[in-house]
C-alpha cells in the first residue's frame, strides 16, 4: 500500500502536466524531497503486522481474564435462580363484641422478596436454597386470630436463608431429603390440596395439627409408584430451641418433634391421602387453631384426611375443589382431650381471562371440645394476570368467634401484585 501511494503521488503530477513540457528539474526536485520520509524495505510489513499481531493477543488475553474473573464470580451451569416479589396494601377491621383484638387494625403497605436457589450435581439431585426477607407486622403475621398472611415475611428487612435442604434419588422411585432448614409438607408424596390461599391458615388444606409444620431440622423419605401411589415419613425436630431457650439435640427427649406419614394416591383429575402425625414435646400450630386447639402440654396424635377433584377443563361453572379434616388425640388431659377442624377450598380458572382464578375457602379451624366458641374463617379473592410476570389479587377475609373467643370477629381487606422473575 505504501509503494502503490508513492506510485500514485509520482503519477499525479505527471497526469496533470500531460499536456505541457516534461519538467525534469522539478520531477528530480519531488524525487529528492522523497528520499527524506523512512525508507521502504523487507523489515517494513513485517515489523507492521508483528506489532498488530501483538496488540490483538494482548487484547485477547485481557478479554480471557475478564471472563475468567465473571465465571468465578456467577453460577455453575447446573444453577438456576428464579423468585418473586409481593406488594401487599391492606386493612383490618375490628367488628366485634370482645375484647381479644390484634395489635394494630392500620392501614399497612408491605413487601415481601423471595429467590430459589436450586443445583444439581448429577442430574437427578437437587440442593435447594431460599433467600427471604421482609417488612411484615401486625396484624399481617397474627398467628393467634387467622389473619397471617401467606406472603407475610417479618424479618425487618433482613436477608436471610429461609430454607436449605438436599434431596437426591435413590433407585428408580426412592428421594431421601436432609437438610438444616426444612419443613414436614416439602417432604410428603401426595399434594394435600391445590387450593391457593390469601391466608396462611388454608394452606396444604387447613393448617393445622395433622399438617401444621415448622422449619428446622428435618429429613425424610417419599416413595412414588408409577400409579400415583405415594408413601412417605418424615421427622422434624426444633432442635435448637425448647420453650425454655436452651438447646436440646437431635431427637432427644426435650426437643420438639414432627413425625408424619403420609400414603395418598393422585391421578390426573383427583387425589386421596391420609397422614398420621406423632408430636412430641408440645408441638404446637397455630396458623389454623385457636388457643385451645394449640395447648399441648406434652405429646399429641393428630389424623389428617385431605381429598382434592378439579374438572377436566377450565373455565366453567364447576370449580376445583379441595377438601381437609384433622382430628387430634392430646395427652396430659383427663377430660376434653381432643380436637378437630375441616377446611373447604374452591377455585375457578380462567372465568373472564385466561389465567385468572377466583378463589373461595372457608373453615373451623382447630379447637378442643367445649372450651370455647365456635370459631369460623373465610376468604374469597380474584387473582388476574396483568402479563407473564405481574399478577393482581384483590381479597376479602374474615372471621367469627376467632382464637375461640367469644364475639371475637374481624374483616380484612388486601390487594396483593406479584412480581415473578
Amino acid at each position: 500500500m505504501l509503494v502503490a501511494g508513492a506510485s500514485m503521488s509520482l503519477l499525479a503530477p505527471v497526469a496533470s502536466q500531460a499536456s505541457d513540457v516534461v519538467n525534469i528539474e522539478e520531477m528530480n526536485s519531488y524525487a529528492r524531497s522523497q528520499t527524506k520520509s523512512s525508507r521502504i524495505d523487507s523489515n517494513t510489513f513485517i515489523n507492521e503486522v508483528s506489532e498488530d499481531i501483538a496488540n490483538l493477543k494482548s487484547r485477547v488475553d485481557g478479554l480471557e481474564v475478564k471472563q475468567s474473573e465473571f465465571e468465578a464470580g456467577g453460577f455453575s451451569d447446573t444453577t438456576t435462580l428464579d423468585g418473586k416479589v409481593n406488594f401487599t396494601v391492606g386493612a383490618l377491621s375490628y367488628d366485634g363484641t370482645g375484647t381479644d383484638t390484634v395489635s394494630n387494625e392500620s392501614t399497612l403497605f408491605q413487601y415481601m422478596w423471595q429467590g430459589n436457589l436450586n443445583t444439581s450435581f448429577t442430574g437427578d439431585d437437587n440442593l435447594y436454597v431460599r433467600l427471604k426477607t421482609g417488612n411484615a407486622s401486625s396484624w399481617t403475621k397474627d398467628k393467634d386470630h387467622g389473619t397471617y398472611l401467606s406472603s407475610s415475611k417479618g424479618n425487618a428487612n433482613v436477608l436471610k436463608v429461609d430454607k436449605i435442604w438436599y434431596e437426591f434419588p435413590v433407585g428408580e422411585q426412592n428421594t431421601v431429603f436432609v437438610g438444616p432448614l426444612i419443613e414436614n409438607y416439602y417432604m410428603h408424596g401426595t399434594t394435600p390440596s391445590i387450593y391457593k390461599p390469601v391466608l396462611k391458615a388454608f394452606t396444604l388444606g387447613g393448617n393445622a395439627a395433622a399438617y401444621g409444620a415448622s422449619t428446622d431440622t428435618g429429613a425424610g423419605w417419599v416413595y412414588k409408584a408409577d400409579n400415583g401411589l405415594a408413601i412417605s415419613s418424615n421427622i422434624g425436630t426444633k432442635s435448637k430451641t425448647t420453650v425454655s431457650g436452651s438447646e436440646t439435640g437431635l431427637l432427644t427427649d426435650e426437643s420438639k418433634t414432627s413425625w408424619a406419614n403420609q400414603i395418598g394416591i393422585t391421578k390426573d383429575q383427583w387425589s386421596v391421602s391420609a397422614m398420621v402425625n406423632l408430636k412430641y414435646n408440645d408441638w404446637g400450630d397455630s396458623y389454623f387453631s385457636t388457643a385451645t386447639g394449640d395447648d399441648r402440654n406434652e405429646n399429641s396424635t393428630n389424623y389428617g384426611l385431605r381429598a382434592w377433584w378439579r374438572p377436566v377443563d377450565s373455565g366453567s361453572a364447576t370449580p376445583e375443589v379441595s377438601v381437609g379434616y384433622d382430628y387430634s388425640v392430646l395427652d396430659g388431659y383427663d377430660t376434653n382431650d381432643t380436637t378437630d377442624a375441616f377446611f373447604v377450598g374452591l377455585t375457578w380458572l380462567d372465568i373472564f381471562n385466561p389465567d385468572d382464578r377466583i378463589g373461595v375457602a372457608l373453615g373451623q379451624p382447630q379447637m378442643r371440645e367445649n372450651t370455647g366458641a365456635e370459631p369460623f374463617m373465610y376468604e374469597l379473592y380474584y387473582g388476574f394476570k396483568v402479563n407473564d410476570s405481574i399478577t393482581v389479587t384483590p381479597a376479602i377475609f374474615g372471621a367469627t368467634n376467632a382464637n375461640g373467643t367469644d364475639g371475637e370477629d374481624y374483616t380484612g381487606a388486601v390487594i396483593e401484585t406479584q412480581f415473578k422473575f
